[in-house]
């Protein structure tokens, strides 16, 4: 009989590189005109000086990718309740993008490279420039964020639209032969170009659970998640300006998620030792840092929660999406454990912090076990069993 094993996450029981920190590689990228603050705000979210931040297009030349903590005040109170000697945040990959121009989509500028690069990713931040400052140029000699969003937007849906046309005549061959699958995507082709030659973004476009995955293989630039970044000048860091708010009525026709931050003040705050980083914020009428409101807003658009794992020699914080079941959550920390699942013993986050622990939450009876069919909730604090 194989051996049931108890596993809260301890990389001394697998393998160490088989672990992950984040559904599939995910990475968020951060896109926009070129002067408009990707590479300033980059360097300040990933505290590295890893993108050259310059008063010219294209300073960006190579994908720039930086990997970030997600923040999470749980996790502390976890991990003082378990003695655990290590914290182990989850993780978040951002990737500055070289700068779009437009014409991108035939190639204009750095255009297919950046087209390339955004392809794998799995959602877009566009930085929209919403300040003025004549020190700075703008690569169309004015400031207007919905033009600059409406520019980089075209490009993507003109991509979009070259690379459906040139794979429909291929399915519908098949299509015609019999070929389920072909017809299956054939009608996804067809529906995505009534949008996409109508101005709206692939995302529109109206599928069930049967046919994402179709969907998918697409690989649609306009149909991945978005999020508009309004940079601000540090006086409207707070509750945004005319401008910003502009963006915000737009974001509602498009499907976006908007977050305001002051790539200013991150540069600024990146630079700061950790324990005078909140006095700074305070001083500016701020509450937390730009990088905390921008996760929330990704973890939204893309449906994302976390769940702990606490033992004596780490709390950890692992991402996992909505609706996702116990086996699904266990294969986050190793393919073996979603394999093997037996169940999983859960406690609330809440429940553990008032009882104080494993323990006493046991002796209460709010520890469960869960099965196979259980789906996660946000917090959640789990024990895998499984077979190995």
């Amino acid at each position: 009989m194989k051996p049931r094993i108890d596993i809260r996450a301890d990389p001394n029981q697998v393998e160490a590189n088989s672990f992950r920190s984040f559904p599939m590689g995910f990475k968020m990228g951060i896109v926009g005109l070129p002067n408009v603050g990707k590479s300033t705000l980059f360097n300040a979210l990933t505290r590295t000086a890893a993108a050259q931040a310059a008063n010219f297009p294209f300073c960006t030349i190579e994908p720039n990718v930086g990997e970030v903590s997600v923040p999470d005040p749980r996790l502390d109170k976890l991990a003082a309740i378990g003695k655990s000697i290590n914290v182990l945040p989850a993780r978040m990959s951002f990737v500055d993008i070289a700068g779009l121009v437009k014409g991108a989509s035939q190639g204009e500028g750095l255009g297919n490279q950046f087209l390339a690069n955004i392809r794998e990713c799995d959602a877009i931040a566009y930085v929209l420039r919403c300040f003025e400052d004549n020190n700075i140029i703008h690569v169309a000699n004015k400031v207007d964020p919905l033009a600059d969003a409406e520019v980089v937007e075209t490009e993507l849906m003109l991509a979009d639209l070259e690379s459906l046309e040139k794979r429909r005549a291929g399915v519908e061959k098949k299509a015609k032969g019999g070929d389920k699958d072909a017809k299956l995507t054939l009608d996804l082709i067809d529906r995505a170009l009534v949008l996409l030659r109508d101005g709206k973004s692939a995302r529109f476009v109206k599928r069930d659970a049967e046919e994402e995955r179709a969907f998918g293989e697409l690989q649609l630039l306009t149909s991945k998640p978005a999020l508009y970044v309004c940079n601000v000048d540090e006086g409207s860091a707070e509750s945004g300006n005319a401008m910003s708010r502009q963006v915000e009525d737009y974001a509602k026709g498009h499907d976006a998620g908007v977050v305001i931050i002051s790539a200013e003040i991150e540069s600024q705050l990146a630079q700061l030792p950790d324990e005078e980083q909140a006095e700074y914020l305070e001083s500016l009428g701020l509450h937390e840092a730009g990088l905390n409101r921008l996760i929330r807003e990704a973890y939204a658009l893309l449906g994302l929660q976390t769940y702990f794992t606490v033992g004596p020699k780490e709390t950890r914080a692992w991402t996992i999406h909505k609706g996702d079941k116990a086996p699904a959550a266990a294969g986050v920390i190793h393919s073996d454990f979603e394999r093997g699942f037996i169940r999983a013993q859960t406690i609330g986050y809440e429940d553990f912090v008032t009882l104080g622990g494993e323990v006493p939450a046991k002796e209460a009876g709010k520890a469960r076990d869960e099965g196979k069919e259980y789906v996660v909730k946000d917090g959640d604090v789990m024990l895998f069993k499984f077979n190995t």
